[in-house]
């Protein structure tokens, strides 16, 4: 949702309306959610923005078929707040590929809103139609909604004064997708130069220099062609031309565009400060780039950059776990995948490292000291294990390792962790439970091996904290029949299929009855009784004993009551399990 209190931030809008233009025209904003809420949250936030001298106008669309249904019916709207999972996870991307596709509306600017912040898009979907941002609604403040929409609305502004451009507006846009194809800043910077250069109607000889983060000197050349090649990744000051160094470091300082006889450096505004400049040099005169064109131009590689950042960053969160800086599940599996379709499972073997009693650490200690455990863990198995051996976080407190079973095996995992970990100032002994699984007994994908690798780690911990254990197809046999046996006990618990007898507790001497213990029994679906010995251990290794055993207590206690009301006053006895 939004923050209403948040103050409006950075958007001091100092362009004024251009001439003849009158108070009636506005800006049309489709916001497109499932969550009426979210509607009037977002219009209260955006009420009273004015962009350009023009207020905005709000058009609503609660599911991806009542949106595609309205923009095929208008070709006005600027700018679409358009949620990702709506009916469907991939209804928001749906409607993209019809804006773009079906529709053929380029100008429209999207950004994508989601309500689930693990949720992120097909990389392609942002490659290949054109989305301006991607956040979560939880980001999207109200000084940040403003920012974002302001700064959609001149991106969409511009490209309705292209579509009326000269001819070089057609290079531009031809250039757009080439840039959005491009796989990594490196590649897009040198593509920048080349589209350039190309407008320019000069040989690609020049140089992109990046803004230099925090105290450094000066920036770092990003991409280089031409004579100027050699100096692609190198800092700023190691170019030798003394001209061409200045005019760049001046681009970049005084954040504004600079022209030489034979030389032009233009400026461009990044996010979060990462500002960069383009230098481009001619062995002739540069000719005079029409200013509007040019402007153009700067908005257009501006908005491509940001949209290859934000595929950068979005390859980051989808693979990259964000606390150890390992490689995630999603990471592990693909490159297990591609490592045995290169080379085969031949004395591979994947090990999962659980750490033992992790959840009661962090009710002990807290959640900042788990995180420091988790950290150490990571640090020490991707420093001790062989470079090219895959080592991930495949879940909350565990680690999975791919690699030669000679290495990945019980006895040199448990070497390189038996050591005590360094975490809050002091040293802490860590106990460890890991399910190994070997690739080629399991003849199976990433996704298999990790499957298989967990039911060996439940197997492992069965046998009590520091245990470890291998895959088999018994084991895995087991692990299912006991996964089944948990399904139908939680569903015979939801629908009351099982129930409780009494057993009579009778005083020898008199004869009469003193009391009752109360027996859970349990009749499946198909009337046979399930033996107490094959679910009670079922139930306690996964914690539902708890559900069930104050179900027997509540039941038997409601039995006591209606007999001791009927006259019958007996004590009771209720069978408790230890967990």
């Amino acid at each position: 949702m939004l923050g209403n209190d948040d103050q409006l931030a950075l958007l001091d809008d100092t362009l004024a309306p251009e001439t003849g233009l009158v108070e009636e025209l506005c800006w049309y904003l489709l916001i497109v959610d499932d969550d009426e809420d979210v509607h009037h949250a977002t219009e209260f936030a955006l009420s009273d923005l004015r962009v350009l001298g023009r207020p905005l106008r709000f058009l609503h669309a609660f599911s991806a078929a009542e949106a595609i249904s309205l923009l095929a019916q208008r070709r006005d709207v600027a700018v679409i707040l358009l949620d990702v999972v709506m009916e469907r996870e991939d209804a928001g991307l749906k409607v993209v590929e019809a804006i773009r596709c079906d529709l053929g509306l380029d100008a429209v600017r999207i950004v994508l809103r989601t309500g689930q912040p693990g949720y992120a898009p097909e990389l392609d979907a942002i490659t290949n139609y054109d989305i301006n941002d991607y956040k979560t609604k939880s980001e999207l403040t109200r000084s940040k909604l403003f920012t974002t929409v302001t700064a959609a609305i001149r991106s969409f502004d511009q490209i309705q004064r292209l579509e009326a451009s000269r001819s070089g507006l057609e290079k531009i846009i031809r250039g757009s997708s080439q840039f959005s194809a491009e796989q990594g800043l490196s590649s897009f910077a040198k593509a920048v130069i080349e589209q350039l250069s190309d407008l320019l109607g000069i040989p690609p000889n020049g140089m992109v220099s990046v803004c230099a983060e925090g105290d450094a000197p000066a920036g770092v050349v990003l991409a280089a062609t031409g004579s100027y090649g050699r100096y692609a990744g190198q800092p700023v000051l190691a170019i030798a031309d003394a001209a061409a160094r200045e005019m760049l470091e001046k681009c970049l300082v005084t954040r504004q565009n600079l022209n030489g006889e034979a030389s032009l450096a233009l400026y461009f505004a990044g996010h979060h400060g990462r500002d960069f400049a383009v230098y481009i040099e001619s062995t002739a005169a540069i000719r005079q780039m029409d200013r509007h064109l040019l402007d153009v131009f700067r908005t257009n590689i501006s908005m491509c950059g940001e949209n290859i950042g934000l595929v950068e960053r979005l390859r980051t969160t989808a693979y990259v776990d964000e606390l150890t800086r390992l490689p995630n599940r999603a990471a592990q599996i693909a490159a297990t995948d591609e490592y045995l379709a290169r080379h085969g499972s031949t004395d591979q073997a994947l090990a999962l490292v659980d750490i033992d009693q992790f959840s009661e650490t962090i009710d002990a200690f807290g959640y900042r000291f788990g995180d420091q455990q988790l950290r150490a863990v990571a640090g020490r198995l991707r420093k001790m294990l062989p470079a090219d051996l895959l080592v991930a976080r495949v879940g909350g407190d565990v680690f999975g390792v791919f690699g030669p079973s000679e290495i990945v095996n019980p006895d040199s995992l448990r070497a390189i962790l038996q050591e005590p970990f360094d975490s809050e100032g002091g040293l802490h002994t860590i106990s460890f439970s890991i399910g190994l699984v070997r690739a080629d007994a399991a003849h199976a994908d990433g996704a298999d091996l990790l499957r298989n690798g967990a039911i060996a780690l439940k197997h492992a911990k069965l046998a009590g904290p520091g245990n470890d254990a291998y895959y088999t197809a018994e084991v895995g046999r087991l692990t299912r029949q006991r996964i089944h046996m948990l399904h139908d006990l939680r569903t015979a618990l939801e629908e009351r299929d099982l129930f409780v007898v009494y057993q009579p507790q009778i005083d020898l001497a008199s004869g009469a009855v003193v009391g009752m213990e109360a027996l859970l029994r349990w009749r499946n679906s198909k009337g046979e009784f399930v033996p107490l010995e094959q679910f009670i251990s079922v139930a306690e290794q996964s914690g539902l004993i708890v559900e069930v055993g104050a179900w027997v207590l509540n039941t038997a206690l409601v039995a006591q009551r209606e007999l001791d009301a009927q006259g019958y006053s007996l004590r009771l006895a209720v069978n408790v399990s230890p967990v």
